[in-house]
């Protein structure tokens, strides 16, 4: 196999961006710059802002909590739930004030948003003081692009329309030491009736292996424990190249890789998941015992209506035989509550899933229209009280769930990543079981980054309390 596959960024387009990762360190050349980078949706686009990190970092910049010392203010935005939107409307317009004041200063958009044109339309005519709007497909140009905003003074905006390229050798900052998240493949060519993302990150284009694996090789050398391999539909993996390669391959020579402990995937479509697959994660020692499986919805009408493209009882037909595959695993779930035209019918064939799956935990959203999709047309909107109500009901159940499988752990002994200082608590640590339980406990920092084990001796119902061993 060559270096490079077909829907791979040309060598020296990647060249060409780190002259202009030079340039601008030129043109920043005795001056301490600093950005502050906000990102928003999933961990895709976390991804993405580690390596919008390392380019800044290859120009010079620093990154600062302190809004008011930023030169260059970065929004990595999702448009999965309008909520995210809303959101970055209000910092936009917060920020009117400030680059009034420090006038030389960037204000670039970019991510999921702006690949949306009545987006972009809107930031250009309300948010004029928006230098750089960006896309997805066009990352990798980051570095030319504000280039261009720096030295013209004017507003650059460049979208792309097209699901464009697949682009290696992008500089990285990752925020963790111990985990680290790897894109294996990117876009989503399955058009739920809901999801604007097929939309803004374009159809699937897989990653070359030997790059894939070329990435976690070094991610063991340098001490991380622990690899996510992250995809829209990480089951539909290689389907796209001519190497022969399918995500179970995959997954089996992630597993061969010496320093990597732990392997995780996400996420899964249950229409995708095959038996290879199933057999993949039982018989690879590093590949954790959680999968992450969305439902959406528990009743079949709904499901066609979503194009979803499996049943109520195929998904659970799926279930079991992965609980009959692979001793022990975990199941987590996305729901959503509200779709247009759901009865109470619907609704209690969801409950009836969650209580025979018996998740160990759940991700549940109001519906919510995304403009461009099949799902926003329809006129059988479910009202905001019903659904609300519905959400309650569904939260109370998979609570109670959650917490009696955790009750399961009681006095048990498990083993723990430790991934560093609680974010609740300070002066205890906390970690992670294979089944992607959180666990906090007592311990010394030099744990941070060992497999340790840990005696469960108080139970929550989204975290464990222990003690190690």
């Amino acid at each position: 196999m060559g270096r490079r596959g077909n829907n791979c960024v040309s060598v020296e387009e990647m060249n060409r961006q780190r002259e202009f990762i030079y340039l601008v360190k030129e043109l920043n050349k005795g001056k301490l710059k600093k950005f502050q980078l906000n990102t928003y949706g999933c961990q895709m686009n976390e991804n993405d802002s580690e390596r919008l990190s390392g380019m800044l970092n290859q120009m010079g910049y620093i990154e600062t909590e302190n809004i008011g010392e930023s030169d260059l203010i970065i929004y990595n935005t999702c448009c999965v739930r309008e909520n995210a939107e809303l959101k970055v409307y209000g910092h936009l317009g917060s920020l009117k004030r400030l680059k009034r004041e420090k006038p030389d200063m960037i204000i670039a958009v970019c991510g999921c948003m702006t690949q949306q044109k009545e987006v972009v339309e809107h930031i250009r005519e309300k948010y004029s003081h928006v230098d750089l709007i960006f896309g997805t497909h066009n990352l990798y140009k980051f570095p030319e692009l504000l280039y261009s905003a720096l030295s013209s003074g004017e507003s650059i905006v460049d979208i792309w329309d097209s699901y464009g390229l697949v682009a290696e050798d992008i500089p990285i900052e990752r925020k963790d030491r111990v985990k680290a998240w790897v894109t294996i493949m990117y876009g989503c060519n399955n058009f739920c009736s809901y999801c604007i993302v097929p939309y803004v990150r374009g159809r699937e284009r897989s990653r070359q292996p030997e790059r894939i694996l070329e990435e976690i090789r070094e991610l063991g050398q340098e001490g991380y424990k622990e690899v996510t391999l992250l995809g829209q539909n990480v089951n539909s993996y290689g389907k796209d190249l001519d190497t022969g390669i399918g995500f179970s391959d995959l997954l089996r020579e992630v597993n061969k890789i010496s320093g990597i402990e732990r392997i995780r995937f996400m996420t899964s479509h249950p229409k995708d998941l095959s038996d290879d697959l199933i057999a993949a994660v039982r018989d690879c020692e590093k590949v954790c015992e959680h999968i992450h499986l969305p439902v959406q919805a528990g009743s079949s009408r709904i499901l066609k209506e979503m194009n979803r493209k499996y049943t109520k009882e195929q998904y659970l037909e799926l279930v079991d035989k992965i609980k009959n595959s692979i001793n022990g695993v975990a199941l987590t779930t996305d729901i959503i509550v509200g779709y247009p035209g759901e009865t109470e019918e619907d609704f209690d064939d969801t409950l009836d899933v969650v209580r025979k799956v018996r998740f160990d935990m759940a991700y549940t959203f109001l519906y919510s229209k995304r403009t461009g999709t099949p799902a926003a047309n329809k006129e059988d909107q479910v009202p905001e009280d019903v659904k609300k109500e519905r959400f309650e009901r569904l939260i109370e159940v998979q609570n109670r769930i959650s917490r009696e499988n955790n009750e399961k752990l009681l006095d048990e002994e498990v083993e723990v990543l430790v991934e560093g200082v609680s974010k609740t608590n300070k002066n205890v640590l906390s970690g992670r079981t294979r089944t992607n339980k959180i666990v906090n406990f007592k311990g010394n920092e030099e744990l941070i980054g060992k497999l340790v084990k840990v005696r469960i001796n108080k139970i929550q119902t989204w975290s464990l309390e222990g003690t190690v061993i």
